[in-house]
């Protein structure tokens, strides 16, 4: 047997996951596409942004920065109650992800 070589000129290199982002590209999962994770003050944020839902891997991946841009905003810019998040604080950034498009 020899080896194989893809040669599919289309054949983009693999996605890499960067800080608070995590790619998903397993063949066989039924999930592919960007997982948003944060954690704050003792709260962890996650969301995931999948490639059919926002037309591709590069799509998917913009929307997936662009929430975590405006959450960390949201975060960082928020008060602390005994160096917690407040549940006002906490409503908010799980909205923002819900709403994320």
């Amino acid at each position: 047997m020899g080896l194989q070589s893809n040669t599919n000129p289309q054949h983009q290199p693999p996605m890499k996951s960067k800080k608070n982002l995590t790619r998903f590209t397993y063949e066989s999962a039924a999930f592919e596409g960007w997982r948003l994770c944060i954690s704050r003050a003792g709260t962890t944020f996650t969301r995931y942004f999948p490639d059919k839902k926002f037309g591709g891997g590069k799509k998917s991946l913009a929307a997936a920065e662009k929430t975590l841009a405006e959450l960390k905003a949201l975060i960082d810019g928020s008060k602390r109650v005994d160096g917690k998040l407040s549940a006002m604080t906490i409503r908010k950034a799980e909205k923002m992800l819900a709403d994320a498009v």
